[in-house]
């Protein structure tokens, strides 16, 4: 038995480290002094536990924000974290963008009308599988410039950057001694995971507690923290965790326990299958980490939302940021994950005194498995039962009573009497969304507008010119997935030759005197590749232009940033078939960043411009623009277009651009498309995955029209640019409504089935015992004609109902198995 206390309570806030003044700086505010100990944040002295999802701003919009905090907060949770997104605010230097789905200050707002915490995760540097970890391009061209080492020019830019947020906060009023919502701020991110590859040891050492100490100069008056900083952490600032499981992190000193990151899912790219983690294993790390005198937790994420427009970083990351999180893609409440985490953060906040304030006892079985108890001066207690074995089911005996405990899961005991939650034991329902074809995809007709590539045919126009093919991302500062790389020559005579580049990707087309030699694009992995094309060349001047690609910019690693783009260095070579060959690569080449398409802005559908409506449209054609008019979908439930038949490019509705699709790309099969398990640890590395789906499906197929994008009850207009050859004739509009919902049950529980947005149950499907299959697919089973009558008088017509588990639903001949499972059609 091992014990650890704290227990003088009179004595916690004069321990406690104050960090926030006590005077509010406007009147009728409702201020709070924010403090920590070893054990929990302090908030006007009161020990805290904080359940905390992670939602970022510019990943939805404006409109959806309220609903996702509200959902939040009727999830069970206190409080809201946000990265802050330097390159979507700052993109190009000293001009802002706080507007739309970058105005931060109205996101806040939101978290504060809800009556919600937040935690500011400036960064800036963000990782976040966006498009360079949220690092503007454009700092590449400052002289001198290191990215996250100590050096004047990044530190002068990424201090203006935060002193500029922390300012907006405090106008604002949006720190806690003001009035406001922010109880924490974070300076860098997981810069320890990458620190000892750096090139410059002594360089990243001062750099890093450089950050602490400017942070800390920013005066706001809450604790700083930095995630994954253990091996070299400065002075006042708060070590934190980030991973699929945090119960063994010790912080070191007098610091709480706080998980910054609890992956609920995994990031999705164009050649992988979707990531799903099961509820269950969820919720046994958050129980875990409680159980293990945790005190902070945040759900990474709680809605991954869209990456939007160019955000998406990687490379080769999807526009979809799902991340299999309690709240889908689209704001929707993703069962069972969202209401099994729910009923679980019900019980801890009912334990939360005992959390913060209680002695902790241990009780160990074997390695694997104890019993935890948190006892407060009153004599009351709160306990935990873990089994961390995957693969065996134990009966432990606690306090003379036996209980139960599955395989990889964790039994809370409010009372330390009866267990209120198991994690392993889902009680709420499972809904399979279904995308519905929309009736305002019926004869859309299409217009149609060649992309104009003539300009770029030759090297006579461009923004700049050298003798060496230059790096994509300096030369572009990533305005534009595209860079034009054009260059002549002189033959003299007609002569045959094969075009050899060797390029960092990420795609590439060639075009030889105007015309298509060919297309390749890189493995999601190295980003390097060797494009070879047959190249015919004429008696006299010849021509050569190279358009070069990115699909997102990596994100993450030691020094990340200075991974390659584009056809940096060649060589560039017209290759004979002797093997003898002209070598172009100091020729004077020409550079052109982006489409012309892009320059007059198609997307905006600006009345000037000259579309055609063909009666037959060209499909399959490379570099063509389409658009077509069409309704706004009735209704609330969220819309998607169904990009399946086209290739590659940019979709954009009434102007917003929804982002990248690359519905050519289609996702491989692992191993974990064939097997799921909760029990055992989760992991997306190593061919250890597991729960995967949509193996050998398009990577992503439907792409997310917000509803504030759309004019209500008027017409709207999609525009794509179709980089490859495509077939718009197959796009279709879709919304995402709830079909099938499950629920297991036994006796005693409470069953209950639920549709959203005003929809109603219109059948019971299925009442039995002993069934096979999954929600939608079930085989097999015994069927209760008891439960199915009841559940049937009760729910049919309704939005939702509750039915108990009674003794009369066990049906004879059924005895071999107690659980009840239930599916209805929404």
């Amino acid at each position: 038995m091992r014990t650890s206390s704290s227990m003088e309570h009179a004595a916690v806030a004069m321990m406690a480290l104050l960090v926030l003044a006590s005077v509010c700086s406007f009147p009728g505010a409702s201020c709070a002094k924010v403090s920590y100990d070893d054990r929990a944040l302090l908030i006007d002295g009161e020990r805290r536990i904080i359940l905390s999802g992670s939602i970022h701003y510019p990943r939805s919009t404006p409109e959806m924000w309220p609903d996702l905090i509200k959902k939040a907060k009727d999830g069970g949770l206190n409080t809201i974290e946000t990265y802050v997104f330097w390159n979507g605010h700052e993109p190009r230097p000293r001009e802002y963008n706080f507007a739309g789905n970058y105005d931060i200050m109205r996101f806040f707002s939101e978290v504060q009308k809800a009556g919600m915490y937040a935690i500011l995760r400036i960064g800036p540097y963000v990782c976040g599988e966006w498009n360079y970890g949220g690092l503007p391009a454009w700092l590449r061209k400052i002289p001198g410039m290191q990215f996250r080492l100590h050096n004047e020019p990044f530190e002068r830019e990424m201090e203006t950057f935060t002193t500029l947020i922390v300012n907006k906060m405090k106008d604002a009023n949006m720190f806690a001694e003001q009035g406001g919502p922010i109880i924490l701020a974070q300076i860098e991110n997981e810069y320890g995971n990458i620190q000892s590859g750096l090139p410059d040891q002594e360089s990243a050492t001062k750099y890093i507690h450089w950050c602490a100490e400017m942070a800390n100069n920013q005066n706001v008056s809450v604790p700083w923290i930095m995630c994954q900083q253990s091996n070299d952490l400065p002075p006042n600032v708060l070590e934190t965790c980030n991973g699929f499981y945090c119960h063994d992190f010790k912080p070191k000193g007098n610091m709480p326990k706080i998980w910054t990151e609890n992956w609920t899912g995994w990031f999705k790219s164009w050649d992988k299958p979707d990531y799903h983690r099961p509820a269950e294993d969820v919720a046994y790390a958050v129980a875990m980490f409680f159980q293990n005198r945790g005190s902070v937790q945040n759900y990474y994420m709680y809605h991954g939302g869209t990456n939007f427009g160019r955000t998406s970083g990687g490379p080769y990351i999807t526009t979809s940021y799902d991340y299999d999180a309690p709240l889908d893609e689209y704001g929707n409440i993703r069962q069972p994950k969202y209401g099994h985490l729910k009923q679980l953060h019900a019980v801890l906040t009912s334990m939360e005194k005992h959390l913060v304030y209680g002695q902790q006892n241990e009780t160990s079985f074997d390695d694997k498995v104890k019993a935890t108890k948190y006892t407060l001066d009153d004599g009351s207690s709160a306990c935990f039962i873990s089994n961390s074995h995957d693969n065996e089911d134990v009966n432990v005996t606690f306090e003379g009573s036996v209980y139960q405990v599955p395989a990889w899961s964790v039994s809370v005991l409010p009372d330390c009497k009866t267990v209120a939650y198991n994690t392993a034991k889902v009680k709420t329902q499972t809904s399979v969304m279904v995308k519905k074809e929309n009736a305002v995809s019926q004869g859309l007709k299409w217009f149609w507008l060649p992309e104009l590539l003539k300009p770029f045919y030759t090297d006579r126009t461009g923004s700049l010119r050298s003798n060496e093919l230059l790096e994509q991302i300096v030369t572009g500062a990533d305005e534009s997935d595209y860079l034009w790389y054009k260059t002549s020559l002189t033959s003299g005579a007609a002569e045959e030759f094969t075009l050899y580049v060797n390029t960092t990707g990420h795609e590439l087309y060639a075009f030889v005197n105007g015309e298509l030699a060919g297309y390749q694009h890189s493995v999601n992995g190295p980003y390097i590749f060797q494009f070879q094309a047959p190249a015919k060349l004429r008696a006299g001047k010849n021509y050569i232009s190279l358009l070069s690609a990115t699909v997102g910019l990596k994100n993450y690693g030691a020094s990340f940033e200075l991974m390659p783009a584009g056809i940096v260095g060649g060589p560039v070579k017209l290759v004979r078939a002797d093997g003898s060959a002209i070598d172009l690569s100091h020729n004077t080449w020409t550079y052109k960043t982006g489409l012309y398409g892009e320059s007059i802005q198609i997307h905006l559908d600006k009345p000037d411009l000259e579309w055609t409506f063909p009666r037959t449209v060209p499909v399959n054609r490379p570099f063509s623009w389409y658009k077509a008019i069409f309704h706004t979908p009735a209704g609330k439930d969220a819309v998607v277009v169904d990009l399946a038949g086209l290739n590659k490019g940019m979709v954009y509705v009434n102007g917003h651009n929804l982002g990248r699709y690359w519905t050519s790309y289609i996702a491989g099969d692992m191993d974990g498309c064939h097997r799921c398990d909760y029990r055992g640890e989760y992991k997306t590395w190593g061919n250890q995955e597991k729960c995967l789906t949509g193996c050998h499906e398009i990577g992503q197929r439907f792409y997310h029209v917000p509803r504030s994008f759309l004019n209500t009850g008027g017409l709207n207009t999609i525009v794509l640019f179709e980089e490859a050859g495509g077939d718009p004739t197959k796009v279709n509009f879709r919304t995402v409504k709830v079909g099938p919902v499950c629920v297991d049950a036994e006796k005693g529980d409470a069953i209950t089935l639920s549709c959203a947005h005003g929809g109603t149950i219109s059948s019971i499907d299925v009442a039995s015992f002993g069934l096979g299959g999954q929600c939608g697919a079930y085989e097999g089973g015994c069927e209760s004609k008891a439960a199915m009558e009841a559940l049937s008088a009760a729910c049919i017509g309704k939005e939702s109902c509750t039915v108990s588990y009674t003794d009369d639903f066990q049906s004879s001949g059924c005895e071999g198995s107690s659980v009840l499972t239930v599916q209805a059609t929404c």
